[in-house]
């Protein structure tokens, strides 16, 4: 701890004897080994071959005002990481003779922050935006002999190689992308010898953490939008290798075909890794640079930047195969009995009663995602039918189904359930042991139901499981390969909990690869009349009974409900009801208490029926029945609320105005 303290700090009271070893070496002469730190040895060695002038007085010149604008529109992603910090760097470092510099990966300095007469003070040295502080061109320094090492360093006084600089001290580290470790910057507090403290090193390397963590945020946020964007290419592949590369050129996600593709074509990307590949940056690919340094088994035909709203998020990579389009999967059920050859597939999504046009979309989605194996995130309220979207997802594949929900459970059953557990692992296990809902669906398909629910210390594991491929039972020392596609729902905002550090941010990335949003009922045009019916045939089938009708006050009874348990709530309203009608027809009388009681307990619309006929007048009663209520006035409307902001705005209608 000692030698790392004496390698990491400067000791002012060592001043003189420094200034002696740097006189003697400019001589040629013997350097006390005490007086000098071997990492400001090394550096002066380093700045006596790259013949740098000891009695120099300050940095080089400034690069012009439009070379540093452009500088800055290349660093613009550091920048913006960066620019809270510095910010607060204004505060926190007045008044304490020193200043905060912020340079690129090359040394040049971009921005500074800090104490107003310390500022003052460094552009007598030009510790200014626009001068390269690298070793080679100012000697030893913080800035330069940061990036020379890659590590926090702190240079006091006679220590920097040059004459000039040797009444500053200074600290400094390097910031690293936080995906794969590149220096791409370096981190700076300076000040006169006597603001000399201990403390600016560890000021210095907690603020450069602070600028890694948020460009870390903006890089997830990045690659979640790149694989939304993407997952739609992905899943039409058929044989070819597909590789996704994000904007740094790193590879984030390869189809099962993708090791098969490159080895035959005499190429390697360690997507195992994920090693860089700068060549595949999207921004060069983007402008067309870069295509003839490509390696040589990737022909540029095979690239494709994703541009995203004209930023390049990343490169597709698609290897052919040389085989062919897989043909669709097929349902054995499909075949009718006793024909030899392929019959049409059931569409697993037929099943879904619908004609509202969001919806509709969202189903389209679906069929889209149900020929990949990428992760995907169903979210939607309670009852609006996650699951019937992850068995319509999962639909004809080979292999089997496994559902979980992940709420109610307490956490040792969750677990035990989930991972499955050895014989004897914990009193009253069943003997043999058991399977696991992860094992069970090995092959196939896992759907977690209210994955939001999972116990934070329990998503680690399941994370682990989705990047390693393999579970441990409960008990057990011993691995065991796994490949499911993973489908996960929720009724929560993840990414409110996230913020509240109720669920990982890796794990979320990692089951997000695509999401789907499925509407209430209430937002859904059309298919409350629609549901019901289909609810009351069905019912009135299995009860052996004729097709039968909902009369119109039942009809309008039900359109005012706002439905908060939606579709799951519908069926079990209309099926209670069909136990309680006598007739062909549902009537009102048969409809739950509660439902028509919370109907009753709401304003009155003084005649709204439809959008149809008078919209502004419709829109203008609703409101005003409302109270101004235009969450209440949406449902009495049953549009969504957004709807009626546009049809608000459309018509020049505000809360008070409709309210007269």
């Amino acid at each position: 701890m000692a030698s790392l303290a004496k390698q990491l700090f400067s000791n002012p009271g060592d001043e003189p004897s420094v200034m002696a070893a740097w006189e003697s070496f400019l001589e040629g002469g013997e350097r006390p080994s005490e007086a000098l730190r071997a990492l400001v040895d090394s550096s002066w060695q380093r700045c006596q071959q790259a013949q740098v002038d000891p009695r120099a007085r300050s940095g080089p010149q400034p690069v012009s005002e439009q070379d540093l604008y452009l500088l800055r529109e290349r660093q613009r992603e550091l920048l913006e990481a960066s620019a809270p910090v510095m910010a607060c760097a204004r505060d926190f470092l007045c008044e304490t003779g020193t200043l905060m510099a912020l340079a690129d990966a090359q040394c040049t300095i971009l921005t500074t922050e800090g104490d107003i007469p310390a500022i003052g003070s460094a552009e007598t040295i030009r510790l200014v935006p626009g001068v390269a502080w690298s070793e080679a061109l100012c000697g030893t320094n913080a800035i330069g002999t940061a990036l020379a090492v890659g590590q926090p360093v702190q240079i006091h006084s006679a220590e920097h190689f040059c004459e000039g600089i040797k009444r500053w001290t200074c600290s400094a580290t390097v910031v690293r992308h936080p995906l794969d470790g590149e220096i791409i910057g370096v981190l700076d507090v300076s000040g006169l010898s006597q603001t000399y403290n201990r403390q600016t090193l560890a000021l210095v390397v907690t603020t450069a953490s602070r600028i890694e963590n948020r460009l870390a945020m903006s890089e997830m946020e990045r690659r979640y939008r790149l694989l939304d964007h993407a997952v739609g290419r992905l899943a039409v592949a058929g044989q070819d290798g597909v590789v996704l590369f994000d904007r740094r050129g790193c590879p984030i996600k390869a189809n099962e075909h993708a090791p098969q593709a490159i080895a035959a074509v005499g190429g390697e990307i360690d997507l195992a890794g994920a090693r860089r590949l700068p060549e595949l940056a999207a921004a060069k690919l983007a402008r067309g640079h870069a295509r003839t340094a490509l390696p040589a088994w990737i022909k540029p035909e095979w690239l494709e930047p994703l541009v995203v709203k004209g930023e390049p998020l990343g490169t597709l990579l698609v290897v052919p195969s040389g085989r062919g389009r897989v043909a669709p999967l097929r349902s054995a059920a499909a075949e009718a009995p006793g024909t030899t050859g392929p019959g049409p597939a059931r569409d697993p999504f037929d099943s879904l009663v619908t004609g509202d046009p969001t919806l509709l979309d969202v189903i389209a989605k679906a069929r889209q995602l149900a020929r990949s194996s990428a992760p995907v995130l169903l979210q939607g309220e309670t009852g609006v039918g996650k699951e019937e979207f992850a068995r319509g997802i999962h639909g004809t594949s080979a292999g089997p189904y496994v559902a979980l929900n992940c709420g109610g459970l307490s956490r040792e059953l969750l677990a035990s359930e989930l991972f499955g557990y050895a014989d004897g692992a914990f009193t009253g296990a069943r003997k043999g042991g058991m399977t696991g809902k992860i094992e069970a669906a090995h092959g196939g398909t896992l759907f977690l139901d209210e994955i939001g629910e999972m116990p934070p210390d329990m998503q680690p594991h399941l994370l682990r499981v989705l990047e390693q491929g393999e579970i441990y039972r409960l008990g057990e020392n011993t691995p065991r390969r796994v490949k499911f596609r993973l489908i996960a729902a929720t009724h929560r905002d993840l990414r409110k909990e996230i913020a509240e550090g109720r669920f990982r941010m890796d794990l979320y990335y990692r089951i997000a690869v695509t999401s789907l949003r499925i509407p209430p009922l209430r937002e859904r045009q059309g298919d409350m009349a629609r549901l019901a019916a289909h609810f009351l045939n069905r019912f009135r089938s299995e009860q052996g009974l004729a097709p039968g009708t909902i009369d119109e006050d039942a009809l309008q009874a039900l359109q005012g409900y706002a439905w908060p348990g939606n579709v799951r709530e519908l069926r079990n309203v209309i099926e209670g009801a069909l136990l309680m009608s006598d007739g062909a027809a549902l009537t009102r009388d048969a409809l739950p208490r509660e439902l028509l009681e919370s109907i009753d307990s709401r304003p009155a619309t003084a005649g709204v029926c439809s959008m149809a006929e008078g919209e502004e007048a419709l829109i203008r009663r609703a409101i005003s029945a409302c109270d101004g209520n235009l969450t209440l006035a949406a449902r009495q409307l049953r549009i969504a609320k957004s709807t009626l902001y546009v049809k608000m705005q459309r018509y020049g209608l505000s809360r008070e105005e409709a309210r007269r």
